[in-house]
């Protein structure tokens, strides 16, 4: 999977992007039986849609949580940009920004 710009953030922009996270609900809800095709299509589509978004993670175990999120982001070409407890809020810019959607340019 091709590398997204994304990768190249500093910290401003990191952080920049967690307050402006910090108000969003999650979008993708992610279960104990892992990551299937359907989710990473959702997901996929939702940072088609909205670049910035927040998934939530319902698993317990800490590092079964750090794999899915791994799986997910790299299945969607997304960035991790911060994780707190089960919900990580990841990146992915779109190739053709919607400005009714995109929650960068909100």
């Amino acid at each position: 999977m091709a590398k997204s710009p994304a990768n190249k953030l500093t910290n401003a922009k990191k952080k920049e992007y967690r307050s402006i996270g910090h108000n969003l609900n999650p979008v993708i809800i992610v279960s104990e039986n892992g990551v299937s095709q359907g989710v990473i299509d959702e997901t996929d589509r939702a940072l088609n849609d909205h670049e910035l978004i927040k998934v939530k993670f319902n698993v317990n175990d800490r590092d079964a949580r750090a794999e899915l999120i791994n799986e997910i982001c790299e299945a969607t070409g997304a960035e991790l940009i911060q994780t707190i407890g089960k919900i990580a809020l990841i990146l992915r810019f779109a190739k053709e920004r919607n400005e009714r959607l995109s929650n960068l340019l909100r």
